[in-house]
């Protein structure tokens, strides 16, 4: 379209406000098309189009964002960004943030899992919970339900909770017990997949599925694979 132009100069044009204003209405969902509402500012419009802006438009900054969700098992670790779309978010969300394409602008996945592993992952633009999740990650307590098979060794939930050298030092104990015949509990600091595969080794165990449900104070809760939701303001890890 030879004759068109970027919807946050033509925004800026007819409602009088810096192109920085007309882009925070744009990237709210305030600006419609023909009716139809458009988020990007680069969007191209010609003379011909309706713009307007809804009654609630405000110039509000869009508040960073932190989002949990249920990995499933066997998706690609360079995948699971895209499962963020309306259609994955959760109906039981009640953080009261409503989804906007700007929330997947610089969005990071802090402590991925990996690509067989299922189960609590977190996406943030929050500078705060990127240095909580990379700095101070090894603080923060994960817990982990683990499916096995085979005939544990004789001490070997005993042995699931001592310390063993990993990653050539010394490891905290785990906190594991029996959530039913086939499935382990474990709880710990700086715990990860392959520790919990050395663990279970060592006790006569294979693992037939890794899922993580909790990094810190903050549960995947009743998320169902696939599905996301917003981090309430009174969460904390």
């Amino acid at each position: 379209m030879s004759d068109s132009i970027r919807l946050a100069k033509r925004v800026a044009e007819l409602f009088k406000c810096s192109r920085a204003e007309a882009t925070l209405y744009i990237e709210a969902a305030a600006v419609t098309v023909d009716g139809v509402v458009v988020e990007e500012p680069g969007y191209r419009v010609t003379d011909q189009e309706q713009i307007a802006l809804l009654p609630n438009a405000d110039l509000t900054p869009i508040e960073a964002v932190t989002i949990q969700l249920h990995k499933p098992a066997g998706m690609p670790v360079a995948n699971v960004i895209d499962l963020i779309v309306a259609e994955n978010h959760s109906a039981d969300d009640r953080s009261g943030v409503r989804f906007l394409k700007r929330h997947l602008k610089e969005l990071v996945m802090l402590d991925p899992l990996e690509n067989a592993v299922s189960g609590l992952v977190i996406f943030t633009q929050d500078w705060r919970v990127k240095r909580k999740l990379v700095d101070d990650l090894y603080r923060l307590e994960q817990e982990f339900i683990v499916e096995v098979r085979g005939q544990i060794v004789e001490g070997g939930l005993q042995l699931l909770n001592q310390s063993i050298v990993f990653n050539g030092k010394p490891s905290e104990p785990a906190k594991v017990s029996w959530q039913n015949e086939t499935r382990l509990r474990f709880a710990r600091k700086e715990l990860s997949s392959r520790l919990i595969t050395l663990l279970c080794t060592r006790a006569g165990l294979s693992i037939v599925s890794i899922k993580r449900i909790r990094i810190g104070r903050v549960p995947m809760a009743g998320l169902v694979a696939g599905q996301w939701r917003y981090l309430m303001a009174h969460e904390r890890f």
